[in-house]
């Protein structure tokens, strides 16, 4: 009889603590590319920083303490959008959740392996600019990521937990280099109350930029996801994602200052504009070892980043497999490890197709920005999911009814307040991902984005009515 009650939920390892946690949200949602693009984008992007971490990543952060303490089950934002609005609508946002990642990985595996290139110092910089090593490279990285998740959370969270620190050290560096020789040689960029103003109007070719501010602040809901999995996750959870988001915002903005100082807008790559700062920095003080240091510090913290998506996200086709909605094999567990391993693996192979996809007839920046701005728009809606469920769940009358969860504070219309900025700022910024970059084909760009968002989402509609018509007539 005991052999029956044992579900694959049950098999799970609560293996992460406080440590853990904050050290995978950093991984996750901190990244050097995105302040080499908001460097390239100029000193205005300061401005953007703060105004973004004010109204969109403090609103999105006080949201999911809430929803991650009132409902800290495996499944995150599927579990939370199915609590709110029902099967059908928890399963949309669940799938986008998880397709999003075949996009997302190509793109941080491209800018993770063209980071890399510095570790070798300033003369395999042209390697990052090689759409063949970007592409072996990438496939590599993505296969290391997977078996350490595979092999199991115990050792996986070591990856997630290196890639915490090894992503804020070398920005830490960054800003050591550009504050000291700003300070003795001179800034390469000025500052001043008006340049770090929001220029206006915009430039039309850097529209498709402002969604990219909004999706480098994301990545906290992950680690909900493996809620089961973590220790005590209604006091693990608040403590470590209120540390993590102002260690995250902060970075943000002086790494980007600190990235100005040491170069002109114009001349930094937004893929790996950090590691042209660090190079030329620490060259100019006659330690060029340091850049080298600092790339192979965030090649590791990219591989974490890389790491910690895998381990979150795959957790909810697993759930949606449990529930029946995808075939039942993306529920299984490995007998040995205790991992969702078909989910993680099928994320991957798709993954590793969709990055070989990608080079077809487009720029190596091209390339990249297709699939930033495809990942932005599949992402983002789960993420207008979370914020309608946060509102409409605030209405139940257990909305703390047994003192345990960490609530948004200003009751009703403190989460009204918090739910329809991040609402309004999430749809903002999915309408300026599909505006293509300058000197792109706007209308081969634009068909892509669309005929990939339609199949994807189409062919998981598909996968959720025949799972529910199985249902229905008894046959699970």
């Amino acid at each position: 009889m005991a052999e029956e009650t044992v579900t694959p939920k049950s098999q799970l390892r609560r293996a992460m603590g406080f440590w853990d946690v904050l050290l995978f949200n950093i991984a996750a949602v901190l990244g050097p590319r995105w302040i080499a693009a908001a460097a390239h984008n100029g000193s205005s992007s300061i401005s953007l920083w703060v105004l973004a971490a004010v109204f969109f990543f403090l609103p999105t952060a006080l949201i999911i303490i809430e929803l991650s303490t009132r409902y800290p089950a495996e499944g995150g934002l599927y579990v939370w959008s199915k609590e709110a609005f029902g099967d059908f609508h928890g399963f949309v946002a669940g799938w986008s959740y998880w397709i999003y990642t075949f996009f997302y990985f190509p793109g941080l595996l491209t800018a993770s392996v063209a980071m890399s290139v510095y570790i070798g110092g300033p003369k395999y910089g042209w390697l990052a600019s090689n759409p063949r090593y970007l592409l072996w490279a990438s496939l590599a990285l993505l296969v290391t990521a997977v078996l350490f998740n595979i092999i199991g959370l115990d050792i996986g969270k070591w990856l997630q937990n290196a890639g915490g620190v090894s992503t804020y050290v070398p920005l830490l560096m960054l800003v050591g280099i550009g504050t000291y020789l700003a300070m003795h040689r001179g800034s390469s960029t000025h500052f001043s109350w008006h340049s770090i103003l929001l220029d206006w109007p915009p430039d039309i070719d850097k529209l498709n930029f402002w969604s990219n501010i909004a999706f480098a602040f994301t990545g906290m809901e992950l680690v909900c996801a493996m809620s089961e999995e973590v220790r005590d996750p209604r006091k693990t959870f608040p403590r470590a994602l209120y540390a993590s988001t102002g260690l995250i915002a902060v970075i943000y903005v002086v790494g980007t200052m600190g990235l100005l100082w040491l170069l002109p807008a114009e001349q930094i790559d937004p893929r790996n504009g950090v590691f042209q700062g660090i190079t030329l920095g620490s060259a100019t003080l006659g330690i060029a070892w340091f850049g080298m240091l600092a790339a192979l510090l965030v090649t590791v913290g990219n591989a974490g980043g890389v790491g910690a998506t895998v381990a979150g996200v795959a957790r909810v086709p697993f759930v949606a497999g449990i529930d029946n909605y995808l075939p039942s094999y993306f529920g299984k567990i490995h007998p040995k490890w205790k991992t969702p391993y078909i989910s993680i693996l099928i994320q991957a192979v798709i993954s590793a197709a969709i990055l070989v996809l990608s080079q077809i007839n487009a720029t190596v920046i091209g390339a990249y920005q297709f699939l930033v701005s495809m990942s932005v728009i599949l992402y983002f809606i789960p993420f207008l999911y979370m914020y309608g469920a946060a509102i409409k769940l605030s209405y139940r009358p257990d909305r703390d009814a047994l003192g345990q969860a960490v609530l948004v504070p200003g009751g009703k219309a403190g989460i009204w307040i918090a739910g329809s900025l991040a609402f309004l700022i999430t749809l903002g910024s999915m309408v300026l991902a599909a505006i293509p970059p300058g000197g792109e084909n706007k209308f081969l760009f634009e068909a892509k984005l669309v005929g990939a968002t339609v199949a994807f989402v189409g062919t998981g509609l598909i996968l959720y009515w025949r799972g529910a018509r199985k249902k229905a007539k008894g046959g699970i």
